[in-house]
């Protein structure tokens, strides 16, 4: 067997304005072409390929099984050469090719997601390196440089090099399932009414502030890498914890949990930063979403 040769752009163009027509004579048409030209042209890509990839044998052309297999191939080759295009215009614009952004796992998911629909369609060219990750860990990922913005909890205040806005808060309410013995206790709760129950307690992975702890009051902790699992754990009353109190609207309305009214801080505010290098100023793309997430929390408030 011969080896295939290699299609051009050019002949691919015209395979798709033949198939897009319905006649030679109409896509020579259209390409502004002799239609002697166009026959040539898909004549050699048959050659080339070693396919025929129209019936002959009809009035009008007709794509054979693998002409609508090398058509489908032609589409998506000149969907890429015009993302390159885009792309490379962004770049020769100044537009970056990707945006890095570490989320902490506080802030609203509806927001986020609100976000970065938004990004997408406004910067179909640019990658965006999303990560989810909580307390320490986001700051620690924008200070090494792994992701050039991100929403970072209360920990941001503390570092010189962060340039921050404040992008809202999130309230953190304690809860624990109807069955567990503090959602029995009649409210509200002492602080000592906590110590002898285990509390779930969302782990910080960074070295960053490795050994900090944020709002623990018992004892007794079970140290877990993932809200989502500490949710599940509370649902099932193998402790009690804080929970961002958009996550648990739905447990309170239906009473897979409980909302626990502790007499000396009913519920937390943590506020939420948007935060990147001082030395390291967003580019385009990155500047425009963090000004959209900075209206999507703010229409949320």
């Amino acid at each position: 067997m011969t080896e295939s040769g290699t299609p051009t752009l050019d002949q691919l163009r015209t395979l798709m304005a033949v198939a897009d027509t319905g006649s030679f004579s109409a896509a020579a048409r259209r390409l502004n072409r002799a239609q002697s030209v166009v026959s040539y042209s898909i004549a050699n890509l048959e050659t080339q390929l070693g396919l025929d990839l129209f019936e002959r044998d009809r009035r009008r052309p007709r794509l054979t099984e693998a002409g609508r297999a090398v058509l489908s191939d032609a589409r998506r080759i000149r969907r890429m050469v015009d993302e390159l295009r885009t792309r490379a215009h962004g770049l020769t614009a100044g537009l970056e090719a990707e945006v890095g952004l570490v989320v902490d796992v506080m802030f609203s998911t509806d927001c986020l997601v609100a976000a970065l629909e938004a990004f997408a369609g406004e910067f179909p060219t640019v990658t965006l390196r999303l990560r989810i990750e909580g307390m320490g860990a986001v700051l620690q990922l924008v200070l090494d440089r792994s992701c050039g913005l991100g929403i970072c909890g209360p920990h941001a205040a503390q570092i010189r090099d962060i340039e921050r806005r404040l992008l809202g808060s999130t309230t953190l309410v304690p809860v624990a399932a109807p069955g567990h013995k503090l959602a029995k206790m009649p409210p509200p709760l002492p602080t000592s009414a906590f110590h002898d129950h285990t509390q779930l307690v969302l782990t910080d992975r960074s070295p960053l502030t490795e050994g900090q702890d944020f709002g623990v009051v018992s004892p007794r902790t079970w140290r877990l890498g993932d809200l989502s699992a500490k949710h599940a754990l509370l649902r099932a009353g193998l402790g009690w914890g804080s929970m961002p109190e958009q996550m648990v609207n739905e447990d309170l309305r239906t009473g897979r949990l409980v909302r626990l009214e502790r007499a000396d801080q009913p519920s937390v505010e943590f506020p939420l930063w948007l935060i990147h290098r001082s030395d390291t100023p967003p580019g385009p793309a990155a500047s425009w979403l963090a000004e959209r997430l900075l209206e999507v929390a703010k229409a949320a408030a």
